[in-house]
């Protein structure tokens, strides 16, 4: 019964600062569908920034017929304001019309060259995945599915101000979280031949990631 109640408790603590698109506190219960927290595009914080030692899991589904996703590091405190544009310490792009998986950076509203380089194209439409962005003292390293891909070297020293996480693209979210406090699971819903790229844009979710 003790470790029941640990397990509700710590259930509850994941839930209980979601927020809507509109930044207004909301609760929900942990047995509601949670797919509507990790709809996309989707943002969230990371509570303290980031810091060495710290990952990224970001868990989902390719479309079915899929042009692009991105999934960004950002500093994003005032996310909701358009001027001057936030930075971004990391954006993983995933094209696949090129089948190019190209990484960058903005720093004080200039984007940084796009690396390209990589050993392979990880992603299959209709096909599960599992990125894991890991920071190091100088750099992030991604892993696609447990293979090391890449390494990012930080243009955004100040790591602590790395807050945000921003996805958007063509993809279903399963799962996202710093572990192995944090993360959210939804069941992955059914597939629908109508339900494709920018029609399922929804309004932006936000949850807080310890």
């Amino acid at each position: 019964m003790a470790v029941q109640a640990a397990e509700s408790d710590g259930r509850n603590a994941q839930l209980e600062h979601l927020n809507d698109s509109l930044g207004k506190p909301v609760l929900i219960s942990p047995d509601k569908d949670l797919s509507r927290v990790l709809t996309v595009p989707f943002s969230g914080r990371i509570r303290g920034g980031m810091r060495p030692g710290k990952k990224i899991i970001v868990m989902g589904i390719v479309d079915q017929e899929p042009e692009s996703f991105d999934v960004s590091l950002t500093c994003s405190r005032d996310s909701d304001k358009e001027e001057p544009p936030y930075d971004v310490a990391l954006k993983l792009s995933a094209r696949f019309s090129d089948r190019q998986f190209l990484r960058s950076a903005r720093i004080s509203g200039k984007w940084t060259g796009e690396e390209v380089s990589t050993s392979y194209f990880p992603f299959i439409p209709d096909q599960p995945f599992r990125v894991e962005i890991h920071c190091e003292h100088q750099r992030f390293r991604i892993l696609v599915d447990g293979h090391p891909l890449f390494d990012f070297y930080h243009k955004v020293k100040s790591l602590p101000s790395i807050d945000s996480v921003r996805i958007q693209g063509d993809l279903q979210i399963t799962k996202l979280g710093l572990p192995p406090l944090c993360s959210c699971d939804v069941t992955t819903p059914e597939y629908s031949s109508s339900v494709v790229g920018p029609q399922k844009v929804r309004p932006h979710a936000a949850v807080n990631l310890d």
